[in-house]
């Protein structure tokens, strides 16, 4: 397979599978449930997704554990920022 393929490519039913393995991974590995951990991405999506143009089809959402620590790591490709962002008032 050449090297962009693996950037460019569709996902499969194997990709999809190995999704949902990874989800029930750090489901055990740091005790949060996979609806909460679900709920999490899209609410990142949405967030994320008010400020830049992200590719939400392959963000990665991963808990990495060090010692005593836990971490959540997200990789969050992006394609650019927004240009027209609506004020925010100091309230949010």
């Amino acid at each position: 397979m050449p090297f962009w393929e693996k950037f460019f490519r569709r996902k499969g039913s194997k990709d999809v599978a190995k999704e949902r393995l990874q989800l029930v991974l750090i489901h055990d590995r740091a005790d949060i449930s996979p609806d909460v951990l679900e709920k999490l991405r899209k609410d990142l999506i949405q967030t994320i997704g008010k400020y830049l143009d992200i590719d939400d089809k392959r963000i990665e959402l991963e808990i990495e554990r060090e010692d005593r620590s836990v971490a959540l790591v997200a990789n969050i490709p992006l394609m650019g920022v927004k240009r027209q962002l609506k004020a925010i008032s100091p309230e949010q």
